[in-house]
């Protein structure tokens, strides 16, 4: 079962299947990954459509507890990032129909 996709291999795949050199493919990804992340520092929210909307949420601070020594600290407040699919997304994650993958 694998777990992690690298950035190497979604290069990889641009390359394989648009035929982009490495360096473009690579300069591609990178140029979107930025632009997602420029968005969500300015403007908290990046939708993309058919896929799904990242938010940039604020949490306080709060005790938390170590759940093995019991031992308590102050987690500090910071902003996490919380992802929502899209519709369509859950529904193409829901279906166990073959041909959705084929459409990839």
């Amino acid at each position: 079962m694998r777990v992690n996709l690298t950035k190497k291999e979604i290069i990889n795949s641009v390359f394989m299947q648009i035929g982009f050199s490495k360096k473009m493919s690579e300069s591609i990804l990178e140029d979107i990954l930025s632009d997602i992340i420029k968005n969500l520092k300015k403007y908290k929210v990046v939708k993309i459509t058919n896929f799904g909307t990242f938010h940039v949420r604020f949490k306080k601070k709060r005790i938390g507890r170590n759940p093995k020594t019991k031992e308590e600290k102050i987690i500090k407040e910071r902003n996490v990032i919380l992802f929502k699919p899209s519709k369509d997304f859950k529904e193409f994650i829901n279906t166990k129909n073959e041909k959705n993958l084929e459409s990839l």
